[in-house]
Formats: structure tokens, C-alpha cells, sequence
């Protein structure tokens, strides 16, 4: 049964592909994406692990061309841009004048003057209009939608469902142009689950979209793909510490608040530099894990009967047993106590833990292809 949509959310060209399936929809900046199908959030995690999924995701690419593109995307992001090589990406952080996240995503070098950013945020258009006054750059949304295909057998598909098969020496970060079916699209071994896995774009903005999902469904089958639901990478994507913009992080946070510290490169200028510099450089942000099964998000955490963070994010880890989470404290220094409780939606107190991110495969061991870790759940 197709659920009644209400809603001026756009929705992807393999819209229909999906419908039948989904039972809750979410409207994620003004893309409609299928949040939950009729099934647990368990059994989707365990195709995940596996095998591999196929996901309808909101997330947006804008194009920057020109032959200002490097120079001011230098400007705009924390590390340099115009280092990149063609045919790869790299995660982007962009702040505001403040110092505080105006948005994240990967950026992408499909040519030496012609980037995308895959972003998460309809406003990053806006935003980078305002700043590309006096700079030799075209900013358009080149009508580009995403499908992500993540799990272990997930290279193996890509080696079918690409026209000639997969390219050579693609690795972790790294895009290509390539058709799939006929049909042109943009490729990159990148994702939102810390899963081996790759994401598709469409070139073409008047695609088939249903010829596309299905292409990807038929070279998926002998594989054991199946269609998930965006919720159900919440749980991997908080395992392997990947953040939220928007509710982990957002306007009010720095990087160096996040741990982000790495992401910043101050031998070059760019928006927000020297807010950063005078900047607290220590961390505010941690995972954690608790025995409560339910955390409501914003919950405050305490430390000898005073508020010191919020829970910015919970969900149940298959792979550990327990519930995880991320939380922002008030300052770095109220990190420092000696125990921490949490109010469960039971109305329960519970202990929490600080624990490091991610919360395993510290060295991105999975997503780069090194190695496979055995899902007991």
C-alpha cells in the first residue's frame, strides 16, 4: 500500500522504486528520503554488516566551476582544496565568519576547474553565492540525487553494474565518471555507515531513474542486496564516529569543539580562520555508552547533580551490545568527572561511560577495504 504523501519535499528519481516499501517518510532539506520500512532496524543492521544494502539518500551535491573554482573553495574550506588531485574527494568542513560549522561534506574533483560538493545543507548555496563575490566561479545545483550501496560484497557490485566493470585502483576517497546501464553517472568509494562501500550520482538530471535502481538491483541480486532504510545506518554510522550536521554538530560548534582539529589547516586563509585561532582548541565532544535502551536526544548528563552536557545522539549497537551515543559538553573541562548519569525514557538513572571515537576500526580499516570484522549479532 503507497502511503499518502503530504509534503513539497522533492523526491528522487527512483522515488517509485521505494514507495512500497516505506512506512515513514522524513523531509530532510527539502528532499523527501524513506526513513523506515515495515521491518527492525536490527534485521536491516544485519544485511548491513553482512552482506550489503542499497539506500535512497537526500544528501545534495552543488557544482563549482571556473577558473577560480580551487582558489576560492581554498577560501571557503578549512584545508586547502586546490591540492586535490583530479578523481578523488575529501572530507570538507566550512565555517562561518564566527568560527563555528556552517556546514560538512565531501568535496569532489571531477576536473581541474570543476568540483562538487555533496552536502547536507540547503542553505550551503546561499552561503556560497554570498562569498564568491569577486571570485571567477559558476555556482549551480546540477539536479545530482545520490543512491548508496554499502556493505561487504559491495565492490563486487560495483564491478558488475559499471559498463565495462570497476575501475582500476579505485580506492577509498577516490571518484570517477562512468555509465551504469547507459546512463552517466559519478562514483566514489565513499559513505555515510563505515561500511566497504561506494555512492552513485546521477550526471544527467533528466535520468531514468528507475532503469538506474533497477540496473543497481540486478547486478546487486547475486550479491544478496537488499533495499534499506535510512534509519537503519544510524546505528553504524554512530559506531563509526560519523557526525550529524545539524544535530551533532552545527552553527554553534567549532571543529576543535568536535575533535575536528585535523580538519583545520591555518597555513592558508579562509573564512573563520582567525575566530579559530583564538579559539579553545581542547574537545567537548565524546561517545559514550550506557545500559538505558532508550535515550531521548537533548537529554542532559550529569555530574554530581549539575547539568554538564546534552546527548546529541543514542541508538543500540548491535555489534556491542550496548546503547552509544555521542554527547557535547558545556566546556572541555567538565569532561573531566569522575562519573556521569543519564535519565533513560524509562524515567531510570543511568551510568554513563566516556568512550573514544570511533568506537572500533580506529584506523578505517573496513571502509578502505583492508579488512572484513565479523558480525556476531
Amino acid at each position: 500500500m503507497v502511503l499518502p504523501i503530504i509534503s513539497s519535499a522533492a523526491r528522487s528519481p527512483w522515488f517509485k522504486a521505494t514507495c512500497d516499501l516505506t512506512t515513514a517518510y522524513g523531509d530532510h532539506e527539502g528532499r523527501l528520503t524513506p526513513v523506515t520500512f515495515d521491518r527492525s532496524i536490527a534485521d536491516e543492521y544485519r544485511v548491513l554488516r553482512t552482506r550489503v544494502g542499497i539506500f535512497d539518500v537526500p544528501e545534495r551535491p552543488l557544482e563549482i566551476r571556473g577558473q577560480g573554482a580551487a582558489a576560492f573553495l581554498d577560501y571557503v574550506f578549512t584545508r586547502p582544496v586546490s591540492t586535490m588531485a583530479v578523481d578523488r574527494g575529501r572530507y570538507g568542513l566550512m565555517c562561518h565568519h564566527g568560527g563555528g560549522i556552517a556546514c560538512d561534506g565531501v568535496i569532489f574533483r571531477l576536473a581541474k576547474d570543476w568540483f562538487w560538493y555533496v552536502h547536507a545543507d540547503r542553505d550551503v548555496f546561499t552561503w556560497l553565492q554570498a562569498l564568491s563575490l569577486g571570485h571567477d566561479v559558476e555556482i549551480r545545483d546540477p539536479g545530482a540525487w545520490a543512491i548508496q550501496i554499502q556493505g561487504p560484497t559491495s565492490l563486487e557490485i560495483l564491478d558488475a553494474c559499471v559498463d565495462g566493470g570497476a575501475p582500476e585502483r579505485f580506492k577509498y576517497y577516490h571518484s570517477r565518471q562512468v555509465t551504469m546501464g547507459g546512463q552517466p553517472v559519478l562514483i566514489s568509494r565513499t559513505g555515510w555507515t563505515g561500511e566497504l562501500g561506494f555512492e552513485v550520482y546521477n550526471m544527467d538530471p533528466n535520468v531514468d531513474g528507475n532503469a538506474l535502481w533497477s540496473h543497481l538491483l540486478e547486478a546487486g541480486a547475486p550479491h544478496g542486496m537488499e533495499v534499506l532504510s535510512t534509519y537503519s545506518m544510524n546505528p553504524r554510522r554512530i559506531e563509526a564516529g560519523i557526525m550529524n550536521y545539524g544535530t551533532d554538530m552545527g552553527w554553534d560548534t567549532t571543529p576543535f569543539d568536535l575533535g575536528l582539529g585535523d580538519f583545520v589547516d591555518f597555513g592558508h586563509d579562509f573564512v573563520g580562520r582567525d575566530a579559530l585561532q583564538a579559539a579553545e582548541f581542547a574537545p567537548r565532544f565524546s561517545g559514550f555508552v550506557t545500559e538505558a535502551n532508550d535515550i531521548k536526544w537533548g537529554a542532559s548528563v550529569m555530574a554530581n547533580g549539575v547539568a554538564v552536557g546534552r546527548v546529541k545522539a543514542f541508538e543500540m549497537s548491535p555489534t556491542l551490545g550496548t546503547g552509544i551515543g555521542y554527547v557535547l559538553f558545556e566546556t572541555p573541562a567538565a569532561m573531566s568527572a569522575n562519573a556521569f548519569i543519564v535519565k533513560g525514557r524509562d524515567g531510570i538513572e543511568y551510568p554513563l561511560a566516556l568512550h573514544k571515537l570511533p568506537f572500533f576500526d580506529s584506523e578505517k580499516r573496513i571502509p578502505r577495504g583492508l579488512e572484513v570484522m565479523e558480525f556476531k549479532g
